[in-house]
């Protein structure tokens, strides 16, 4: 057998790949709902932060034990950057999340009468930001949130860190109250894709794909090789990209409610 193909064989693999899409359906959906314009005057940012972080929290304690919640292509890229998963379920997280985004902005689109649905939230750079300064900040805003991310997946904490949902929840709560401002806090590109797919505007749609994943890459290297390294391999991380290596439980992982490190590969 092939050696990633004992994971296609698995229900859990299919399991946690329908979660990806559902989980990114769900996220969109509120997230984008959350950011219309039902009437005058400014958008309110707090609550914009509130229903992207209240959805990934919720999303992560109903599926983090699933497939990890992911729900970003951002983060699985990180994950894959770290060896914590395949390069067969990172690719099948990625189109899942992709296509669970477009189906929520389009379930959206349909429920919202036309003279609200405005370009659905889409993500727009401030015109007093270069593309240069937007692309950095999607930078910082998606390197803390994935470093959150593994810090708080991390099965070396020992279940010392709290809540899991919460931590990620408020972590991207804090990217969107900063980011909103520049970028419209992109941080995900499933998310960026959905209302840009939906309405046919890709205007510097490149901001929003280039700078979370630069910035989810730096996070997962620095936490993986500076700031908690983890002994392992260059043979063995190999091994768990091509999906050889098959974690010593064939169980999945714990849910979030006791902090691990994602070991998706074993789904």
């Amino acid at each position: 057998m092939p050696p990633a193909m004992w994971e296609v064989r698995s229900p859990s693999f299919w399991r946690a790949v329908f979660a990806e899409f559902f989980a990114t359906m769900i996220y969109v959906f509120f997230g984008l709902g959350a950011s219309l314009r039902w009437g005058v005057g400014p958008l309110n940012v707090l609550q914009v932060a509130l229903a992207f972080g209240l959805a990934a929290a919720t999303l992560v304690q109903v599926l983090g034990h699933v497939s990890g919640a992911h729900v970003n292509p951002a983060v699985t890229f990180a994950f894959l950057v770290g060896a914590q998963l395949s390069l067969l379920r990172a690719a099948f997280y990625m189109v899942a999340q992709v296509l669970g985004g477009v189906a929520g902005a389009a379930v959206l689109y349909g429920l919202t009468p036309a003279a609200i649905r405005g370009n659905l939230a889409l993500n727009t750079i401030h015109p007093g930001v270069t593309l240069a300064q937007a692309t950095t900040v999607e930078i910082f805003l998606t390197l803390q949130f994935v470093l959150c991310f593994f810090a708080t997946y991390d099965e070396r904490h020992n279940g010392r860190v709290g809540s899991v949902a919460l931590a990620i929840g408020f972590s991207l709560a804090l990217g969107h109250l900063f980011g909103m401002y520049y970028t419209g806090a992109g941080m995900n590109p499933a998310r960026s894709f959905a209302p840009a797919a939906i309405t046919r505007n890709f205007s510097n749609h490149w901001v929003y794909w280039v700078g979370p994943i630069l910035g989810a890459t730096l996070a997962g290297l620095l936490y993986d090789f500076v700031l908690c390294p983890r002994m392992r391999g260059l043979a063995e991380r190999l091994a768990i990209l091509k999906g050889e290596q098959v974690a010593e439980s064939q169980a999945p992982p714990e849910p979030p409610g006791d902090p691990m490190e994602l070991k998706t590969q074993a789904l």
